[in-house]
């Protein structure tokens, strides 16, 4: 069972807590029935208050015009993940880990060359993120901790750390989309 649904979260009294109480549960079940992935779907549901919170408007509406907009915020939130599988397939990571580690003895100089020219680029790039991006970076994949237990050792949110770790890999993607760009225009 998920860390959610297994711990309900403190009562929090601002109206984003209070409308999160109210929700959260129904709106990661609606999730569920449409994403298979505990994590992803704790992701869209992390998303879904993260628009709550920049809509003002939303809590001058009454409760149940809320929940409903909350439901549909959800609902287009699943088809948006699903939309983006439709035009980049995931692939597993243990599987793309795998294709890429190589036994150091049967690569060529020129490969073995590459790839410590390409671990050089990822611990500056590394090097490049906050203290804290650091951390969380390497106590979610090198410690394999779930985002509660670094938000415990944190002393954040659960919610700060997933948008923390989703920011970072998103940066760390960028720098690497735009490495490959830049590649491809000398090709």
């Amino acid at each position: 069972m998920m860390q959610l649904v297994s711990s309900p979260p403190e009562p929090v009294e601002t109206p984003v807590g209070q409308l999160y109480q109210r929700h959260w549960l129904g709106l990661l079940i609606a999730i569920r029935q449409h994403i298979p992935s505990e994590a992803d779907a704790e992701d869209i549901l992390l998303d879904v208050f993260l628009a709550a919170m920049e809509h003002s408007a939303l809590f001058q509406i009454s409760a149940q015009r809320q929940e409903a907009w909350l439901r549909r915020v959800a609902y287009n939130k699943c088809m948006d993940y699903h939309r983006r599988g439709i035009r980049r397939p995931a692939q597993s990571l243990h599987d793309d880990v795998a294709e890429r580690l190589v036994d150091e003895k049967t690569l060529t100089p020129e490969q073995s060359l590459l790839h410590q020219e390409e671990l050089t680029q990822l611990q500056e790039h590394l090097g490049s993120l906050s203290r804290e991006q650091q951390e969380v970076l390497r106590l979610r994949f090198a410690d394999e901790l779930p985002c509660a237990q670094i938000a415990a050792r944190m002393r954040k949110s659960e919610g700060a750390i997933r948008t923390m770790l989703s920011r970072t890999l998103n940066l760390l993607r960028g720098i690497y989309k735009q490495r490959r760009e830049e590649g491809n225009c000398y090709e």
